[in-house]
């Protein structure tokens, strides 16, 4: 079992808090970092598990806690009004950036090999933050939406992304892959045939195991080149 812990952190303008998980001991560090970025329902207990895969899987990760000491509904507000608007630098994006830098700071992490993972309204802001933050080196958005305009992920790290085909989002997971190719990118973008939203959410009713797991072997592939290997 992966070592965790609750941290309290100040984000761009208040306090918020976040899962952190790291390699069971005896283990040696320093690891390569994820941050992990919630859907709408928060830092729940599927994104509790998922930061833990992470640590079992050689990683330090560290679930960001948006809603926090905040309104849900005005947090979703502002989110929702970021992604339509389509800048990078939106609502959460700061936080992420101070998020990133608690995990870090960690004495167990390697600083310079850290990447980011989201899902949902986290899989839009992952993109986002990747045209913004260059101390990113490998992202995963799931079934997220992209920034706009779309050119501006030519600042982008690389790339592994899952979406699915019965959800709105896959128009967004082929536009990205074509634009991050154009600008010789690397990536591994997947539409997968089939599935709806929330498809990896093993607790909710359009999960696909089969998917899911294909998803998750893509994505520690990919990180484990782009930031476990470096």
């Amino acid at each position: 079992m992966p070592s965790t812990r609750t941290v309290s952190f100040r984000g761009e303008r208040q306090r918020l808090r976040g899962y952190l998980a790291w390699p069971a001991e005896p283990a040696d560090g320093p690891f390569p970092g994820v941050v992990i970025i919630h859907e709408v329902f928060g830092l729940d207990e599927n994104i509790q598990e998922i930061t833990c895969r992470f640590a079992d899987a050689g990683y330090a990760a560290f679930a960001v806690d948006l809603f926090a000491g905040r309104s849900r509904a005005v947090c979703m507000v502002r989110i929702v009004g970021g992604m339509l608007r389509g800048a990078p630098e939106r609502f959460g994006v700061g936080d992420l950036k101070a998020a990133l830098g608690v995990l870090a700071e960690q004495p167990s992490v390697a600083e310079d090999r850290v990447g980011a993972i989201g899902f949902c309204m986290g899989g839009g802001l992952v993109v986002a933050w990747a045209c913004a933050d260059d101390r990113l080196r490998a992202i995963a958005p799931f079934y997220g939406t992209n920034p706009r305009p779309l050119g501006a992920v030519s600042r982008s790290c690389p790339v592994v992304g899952s979406y699915p085909e019965m959800d709105f989002t896959a128009r967004s997971g082929r536009k990205l892959d074509a634009e991050l190719e154009r600008n010789g990118i690397p990536r591994d973008i997947k539409v997968y045939e089939g599935t709806r939203h929330s498809f990896f959410n093993d607790s909710g009713r359009t999960y696909d195991p089969t998917a899911s797991e294909d998803a998750w072997l893509r994505t520690l592939a990919f990180f484990d080149e782009h930031l476990a290997s470096l």
